[in-house]
Order: structure tokens, then C-alpha cells, then sequence
């Protein structure tokens, strides 16, 4: 990892060094060359492409050179685009024709659009594309919830620590699950403990209050690349991310209008507009790329022969949050359309293993508020009703297409865990059994564990969580999974693990199969 290290850390340094909570806004930045304090990122990282992303703190152009050692020799320029007011000064370049399974260097520059000769300071960073031969493995881990129930950036602890520990793990990628930030959680400065200890959050104006403005929910994804363990994290490791609610409002939903004294935008769908525009400015997402055609987050990234990962979008297309008892659901979590891109890419993959990135869990019941439902499960254990009848129906599809190696993957719930879903145990029984792993918080408060609905037949084999409501990152480790995938034999294995180094639980999965066995 020598390479990694000193690349990560020549450009940890020049951002620490330009970097400050009460950062001048661009347009008051003081004279000089174009700077990128706020690091470098990469992302959807396949076997021949990959994002690199930056911010400027003024107007620049944005130039990328790649090249297969830190020297930089036999370097290939890539020309960016002109990052201004109009996304924030945020930018993402499109590599492609990148090399399969090997270490990618970058730096980025930024030139005054005005003097090309006129440079600020390289940000280097490093990736692996992705490999195109089975017998060279893939190792990745996943978590999610940043930032949320209050817990923020604390100096006194070492900031974000769950990013260092995974950054020393050199995973091949991260794949972010959703609450990537708390747009609606606002910080204040310190928070006494239950214990007495005191714990202090790093502020900025637009983490003071909930974000209702474009401005704000840009200041809102600015907010965890204060923290040197998240730059030296992205510099290093590329990432897969999706979002959830948090990045919008907790547990919103299409056409929802708020009862809320802290917004005086009212309109969901308003908010979801500015949030979308925001994350798609902040992170390297094909799919969001400022000018592009798609302007979605469900995706397909296909890393290799071994994996595909299924990135869905539970939040866009979903129907209100209700009890969910509906005997009809053709809108469901998903939509029509993007069920119907799921079945079609499904039945595409040749991977030996397609990960489903689901920001919500199946068969865990999460309430919203005393009647209504914020995920799928609703509780009652019978036949599927409402959203369930949606999943039923691509977990019929997965099973009569006999798509082998689907293994979901979520975050959300604030807790680890690990369930074993089979029809033999099931109100709902013609599908194949599958396995479910939950992983984090990563930077949040922990809650107990959710309760459990039968429709499909879960069965918990492995959980780890507090038994109070939000427990502060300081009482109790932060978690993140890991899945690690043989490219000898193609199994696959997931640990779920504890900031600390802990392997909480570990499971080996065999590749080939249409359903997987608990045993």
C-alpha cells in the first residue's frame, strides 16, 4: 500500500492545509491560483471507465492526468469541464479506456479559465479498475447513515474514524447505502452524554438548520468533506453510492406536503429537486452526471465477470407511506418503470454475483409514525399487501428466470445484522431462499433492532444492536460490512464488522445456485 499512502497523504496535506470550517465562499476567495481543498473522488468504476470529481474554490477548468505510476510518466491528459456557480464549482470528468484490473493514478488540476498557464496545486488520488479475468477476486465494503441524529464531525474523537479504518482496509470500492447525509438533521455545537462526557460538533452555517434552499442542501453534502478521514477515504477508494430519505427529509415520499414548523418550503417534491441536483453535484454518479441525459440514481455497475452491483432508488417512484394493507400496488417502492429495468438487467447479467444495493431492507418493519409504513414490511406476517406485493413479484421473476448469486445488501436501520430469507418459513413461498446483511450506522446514532414480518420468511441469524435509541458514536463502535469474492472458486464472503477491527459475523456464500441455504 506504500503507493496508496503517499499519494493519499501529498494530497490530504495540500487540502488540510487550504481547508477551514468557515470557508469563504468562492466569489470571496482570496487571490491567487484555483484551489481544490475539498479533495478528490472517484466513482462507478468499471473495468475500462471510471469519475474522477473535484470542487474549485473559484471559476477553473478541470484537468485530469492518469497514468499507471506516481511518477506520472507517459501521463494521459484528460480535459474537464469549466466548474462555476452553475453546479456549485463542482465537476466530474468521464474517464474511459482505462486498462482492466489495474491501479489507476490521478491528479487533478485546476487552471484559471481565463491563464491556462495559471495552475493551483495537483490533488492526486488512486483507484483499481475493475478486473477482466474471474481469477482475480473482488473485495468491497458497504455501510451507510452519515452524519445523522445530531453526530456530527467531532474534533475530540478523530472526526468520521470508521472512513481511516476502512481506507487501511484498501477495499476495491465502497458502496455508500444510502443517508449519505442529514439534510434535515440539524447540529448543534455540543451535546451532553447520558455519562456526562460532552459531545462537540464541528458547525457551519448550513448544518445549523434544515436545508430548504439549493444553497443549503450544497452546504448540507459539503459538510463531511471537512473531515480528513472522508478526503483521504475518497483519494483512495473509488465509490458506488446511492441515496435514501435523509438526503431529502426522513421518510419522505413523492407528492408528500409537510407539517413540519421548520420548513417554510412545504413541498416535498420541491426539496427532492434541490437535494437530487446537489447529490448529483457532489458525487461521481454515471447517472447524474450535470448535462446528462439520465438523470437517475438506480444503475447497473458491472465490475468485471464476478459482480454486478444493482444500485436501486426506493425513494423517487415510490407511493405515499400508508399501512399498507392495499390488495393492489403496481407503484410499490420501486415504480413500474424501475422494476421493469431491474427484471430486464437481472436476466442481462453474466456476473457470477449480483448484488442488489437496496436502501431499505425487506422484511424489517420500519414504522413512519403510529399507522403508516416507511419501508416494505408492515408487519403483518400473512400474504403479501401493499409494497411487499411488488417484491413478490421479482422474487417470483428471480426464481422461474433461474438468476443464480442475488444477495441484498441495505443499510438504514442503524444497527447490523444478517437474515436468512426462505420460503419454507414464508406466508409467500414460490421463491428461491436468499440472504439479507444490514450494515452501520458509519458516522450516526444506533437504535435497537426492528421487528421482523413473516410474509417472506426471515429468519435472523446474526444481529448487533443497542438497546436504547440513539446511541452516540462515542458509546458504541460504528459498523461496515465487507464482502470479499474468490476468483478461484467464486465463493463469497461477508463480514459484518465494528469499528475497532472487529468481524462481528461472517458467512461464505457458494456461487452458482439459484437460492442460497442457510447452513
Amino acid at each position: 500500500m506504500s503507493y496508496n499512502r503517499r499519494t493519499v497523504l501529498r494530497g490530504s496535506l495540500a487540502a488540510s492545509a487550504a481547508l477551514t470550517v468557515g470557508a469563504a465562499a468562492p466569489a470571496q476567495a482570496l487571490r491567487g491560483r484555483p484551489g481544490a481543498a475539498w479533495g478528490v473522488q472517484a466513482g462507478d468504476v468499471t473495468a475500462s471507465s471510471g469519475l474522477v470529481w473535484v470542487r474549485s474554490d473559484r471559476p477553473a477548468r478541470m484537468i485530469v492526468e492518469t497514468s499507471a505510476t506516481e511518477s506520472f510518466r507517459r501521463a494521459r491528459r484528460w480535459h474537464g469541464p469549466l466548474l462555476g456557480p452553475g453546479t456549485d464549482f463542482t465537476g466530474t470528468t468521464a474517464l474511459r479506456g482505462l486498462p482492466a484490473g489495474e491501479q489507476i493514478h490521478y491528479r487533478v488540476t485546476l487552471a484559471d479559465p481565463d491563464d491556462p498557464r495559471r495552475t493551483g496545486e495537483p490533488v492526486h488520488g488512486t483507484f483499481r479498475t475493475a478486473p477482466a479475468r474471474r481469477r482475480a477476486g473482488v473485495r468491497f465494503l458497504w455501510s451507510g447513515d452519515i452524519a445523522g441524529q445530531g453526530w456530527g464531525i467531532n474534533p475530540d474523537i478523530g472526526g468520521f474514524r470508521a472512513f481511516e479504518e476502512m481506507r487501511r482496509l484498501d477495499p476495491d470500492f465502497f458502496l455508500c447505502s444510502g443517508d449519505t447525509v442529514y439534510a434535515d438533521g440539524p447540529l448543534v455545537p455540543s451535546v451532553t452524554l447520558p455519562d456526562g462526557r460532552v459531545w462537540r460538533n464541528l458547525m457551519t452555517e448550513e448544518k445549523a438548520k434544515v436545508a430548504e434552499t439549493l444553497a443549503e442542501y450544497r452546504g448540507t453534502f459539503r459538510y463531511n468533506l471537512l473531515d480528513e478521514n472522508v478526503r483521504r477515504f475518497n483519494a483512495q477508494v473509488p465509490t458506488v453510492v446511492q441515496w435514501d430519505d435523509h438526503e431529502v427529509r426522513n421518510n419522505w415520499y413523492p407528492g408528500q406536503l409537510l407539517d413540519d414548523p421548520r420548513y417554510t418550503e412545504k413541498d416535498v417534491d420541491v426539496l427532492a429537486a434541490r437535494s437530487l441536483r446537489a447529490f448529483g453535484e457532489y458525487f461521481p454518479v454515471s447517472t447524474l452526471r450535470p448535462g446528462g441525459r439520465e438523470g437517475r440514481v438506480y444503475r447497473v455497475v458491472r465490475y468485471g465477470p464476478l459482480l454486478d452491483v444493482f444500485v436501486l432508488d426506493m425513494r423517487t417512484y415510490r407511493n405515499a407511506n400508508s399501512p399498507g394493507r392495499q390488495a393492489d400496488d403496481a407503484t410499490g417502492i420501486l415504480g413500474v418503470e424501475q422494476l421493469a429495468w431491474l427484471k430486464r438487467e437481472l436476466s442481462r447479467s453474466r456476473a457470477v454475483w449480483k448484488v442488489i444495493a437496496s436502501d431499505l431492507p425487506l422484511g424489517l418493519v420500519v414504522p413512519d409514525g403510529a399507522a403508516n409504513f416507511e419501508a416494505i414490511a408492515q408487519g403483518d406476517p400473512g400474504a403479501p399487501l401493499g409494497r411487499e406485493m411488488q417484491v413478490a413479484e421479482l422474487l417470483r421473476f428471480i426464481k422461474h428466470r433461474r438468476i443464480t448469486g442475488t444477495l441484498w445488501l441495505t443499510a438504514d436501520v442503524h444497527h447490523t445484522s444478517a437474515q436468512h430469507y426462505d420460503p419454507a418459513g414464508a406466508a409467500f413461498k414460490d421463491f428461491a431462499p436468499f440472504w439479507e446483511f444490514v450494515s452501520g450506522p458509519l458516522a450516526a446514532g444506533g437504535f435497537p433492532a426492528n421487528a421482523l414480518d413473516g410474509t417472506f420468511g426471515p429468519e435472523r441469524v446474526f444481529v448487533r444492536a443497542p438497546e436504547r435509541a440513539n446511541v452516540s458514536p462515542m458509546e458504541s463502535p460504528q459498523h461496515f460490512g465487507e464482502v470479499e469474492i474468490d476468483g478461484a472458486s467464486g465463493d463469497l464472503t461477508v463480514r459484518l464488522r465494528a469499528e475497532g477491527g472487529t468481524v462481528l459475523f461472517s458467512r461464505v456464500l457458494r456461487p452458482g445456485r439459484v437460492g442460497q441455504s442457510r447452513a
